[in-house]
Formats: C-alpha cells, structure tokens, sequence
C-alpha cells in the first residue's frame, strides 16, 4: 500500500469523465487499497480514483466517525438511480480543493447501484453524510466539482486562488 499524491485544483485531469472499470484483478485491489491509505491520511472521507490520476469509476469511502471503527466501502462503477425530492444542505469540502468548505445543497437521500470489491452488483439506499459522499464522489467520476454548485462569482475566486497558488508552486519548483 501506498499514499498517493492528490491532483489539486486547477489540474484538468479533475474534469475528465472517469471509464468503467472492467474487472477487480490484483492491480485494481492494489488500486483500492492505495486510495484507501491516501484518503485516511489526508483525512478526508471520500476518494474519486481520479483524484489520484486514474480516470477509473472507483471510490472509497468511509463516512464513520474519528472515534468509531472504520466502515470502508468501496463503489465500483457507481451510479444513482434514485434521487429524493428533498434537499439537504451541508458543508462540503474535497481533498482535490485543499482547506476550502462551503454549503451545498444536494438531495437528501440516493439509491445508488454499484459493485462491491469482489465486484458482485450491490444497491443501497443512502441519506445524510452518506449520501451527500456518494454524490460528492460520482461527481467526480463525472469532472463535476462540488464548487461547480457555487455562484459563479464564488467559483472564479477559488479556481483564481488555486491558479495562483499553482503558478507559486511552479515558479518556486
């Protein structure tokens, strides 16, 4: 297992549009268990492969509590299928979007149909953080940001400020 490094705001692989993942084989399990140490060590409660660099329709999640026992879960190729009526707004933040939270408002509950690790077809019907995660994570798969619900003037000034500080980076690299 390995931590790798996040690709960060405003890195174009984030708007690209992830493919299917065909199989679970040894390379794709090595994969999983990668964005799980990433995303527990950055911390952060959900990875998208391709915050990682690898436009794959993967994520793992784990939405317990720091004082509770881990509850992993992995979507392989997730997608929603059912969306509730009723809107639930939370501060949402992203590990691609480093120290920048913001309220969103998303549907309250989700089916989402996916395949688990052994990549046998799963549903579940999520609400709350869960489900606000589960469409965090799908969006990405999709090269939407959470920021992409923002005003536009909200959007521009924090894709203005991770342009700036990326150009730093550069210049001191």
């Amino acid at each position: 297992m390995a931590i790798r490094p996040l690709v960060i705001v405003p890195d174009p692989q984030l708007r690209l549009i992830s493919k299917p993942v065909e199989r679970m084989d040894a390379p794709m399990r090595r994969l999983v268990d990668d964005m799980f140490e990433t995303m527990y060590d950055a911390p952060g409660i959900g990875l998208a492969a391709i915050q990682i660099g690898q436009p794959l329709r993967l994520v793992t999640m784990d939405v317990s509590r720091r004082d509770d026992s881990k509850e992993p879960m992995v979507l392989v190729n997730p997608e929603i299928v059912w969306a509730s009526e009723e809107m639930r707004e939370m501060e949402e933040g992203c590990l691609s979007i480093p120290e920048y939270y913001e309220t969103v408002a998303r549907p309250d509950r989700v089916r989402v149909a996916f395949r688990d690790v052994d990549f046998n077809p799963r549903e579940i019907e999520a609400e709350g953080v869960l489900a606000t995660c589960i469409q965090h994570e799908i969006d990405h798969l999709n090269g939407v940001l959470f920021i992409d619900y923002l005003s536009k003037l909200k959007r521009e000034r924090v894709m203005r400020r991770f342009q700036k500080l990326a150009r730093h980076k550069d210049d001191v690299a």
